[in-house]
């Protein structure tokens, strides 16, 4: 890392990241609930909606439109795309809150998914808002080449599996309580349970953009660097934030003896490792300019959540 590198990820504080995040925010919300009406039956989509519409901070749609506009796109071309994500990542909320994975009362603040309508609701809740992504996807995107939304489609469905999201899931839930979880195992799980959406969230955009290999190899590495950055982070706050805080049940990851950074490295070599990938992820992005501020912005914000 150079002191050039260092000092443009350092501009980033003179961005108004506040009034970004809420302005991004407020047209997500808008289009998440717009993109899912109640039917038949009604039981279903009430679900569905109840843990969509939950709140939280948008970051993997407000991603998936920044980059689109990074490259020369628009937030009209991504839109869709970015809902989907967020229906993916609702998903994947409600079923690793399940009895049978983490196990969680809470979520965001409010009674999980399974605690609202059962378990058996929530389960399909999850199975149709994965499902009506990519339908949402492929019917409502416009002004995109079809190779392109095929490229998106394909690519959200290799993070989701059993190659990302799925897999993550799979070594993480069989790492509980095993004291000789190595670094390189823990990395696959953060990679795979959480950084695969993240960087599917961050390379859709670009895609339907028409970013060049060029930018989809910067922002690639820069996906997958913020995205272990925010499961370190997640790791850290386990330990030292509250319920109130976090939104959700603290200490879980103690409790089930989970494989995490903190476990393996400390609190403060998390920390440490954290920053070492906010920096990396910011220098990626150097050659784009003031255009790629928000994106670096947002690469300092998850180094320093709260929740």
């Amino acid at each position: 890392m150079t002191m050039t590198d260092q000092s443009i990820c350092k501009q980033t504080l003179a961005f108004d990241l506040d009034s970004y995040l809420q302005a991004r925010k407020a047209i997500v919300e808008k289009a998440l609930d717009q993109s899912l009406r109640v039917g038949e039956p009604p039981q279903i989509y009430e679900a569905m909606r109840y843990s969509l519409l939950a709140g939280g901070k948008r970051l993997r749609p407000i991603l998936c439109l920044a980059t689109c506009e990074l490259v020369g796109g628009s937030i009209e071309m991504a839109m869709p795309t970015a809902c989907a994500l967020e229906m993916i990542h609702t998903m994947s909320l409600i079923h690793d809150d399940l009895p049978a994975m983490d196990n969680d009362d809470y979520r965001r603040g409010k009674l999980t998914n399974h605690k609202k309508f059962g378990e058996d609701i929530a389960i399909l809740a999850g199975d149709g808002l994965l499902a009506y992504a990519f339908e949402y996807i492929a019917t409502y995107t416009q002004g995109v080449e079809p190779a392109a939304v095929l490229k998106v489609v394909s690519k959200l469905g290799h993070a989701v599996g059993a190659t990302g999201l799925v897999g993550g899931q799979v070594v993480d839930l069989a790492s509980e309580g095993n004291p000789d979880i190595n670094l390189e195992t823990l990395n696959y799980i953060h990679t795979h349970k959480t950084g695969a959406l993240l960087e599917a969230c961050v390379v859709s955009g670009a895609i339907l953009g028409g970013a060049t290999e060029e930018d989809l190899g910067r922002l690639s590495r820069y996906a997958y660097d913020i995205g272990l950055a925010f499961q370190i982070v997640d790791d850290i706050l386990d330990i030292t934030a509250t319920q109130e805080e976090l939104g959700k049940t603290a200490g879980k990851d103690l409790e089930a003896d989970k494989a995490t950074y903190p476990r393996l490295l400390g609190l403060e070599a998390s920390k440490a490792k954290a920053d070492e990938l906010t920096e990396a992820a910011c220098a990626e992005l150097a050659s784009y300019g003031d255009s790629a501020m928000a994106l670096q912005a947002i690469a300092q914000l998850i180094a320093n959540r709260k929740n």
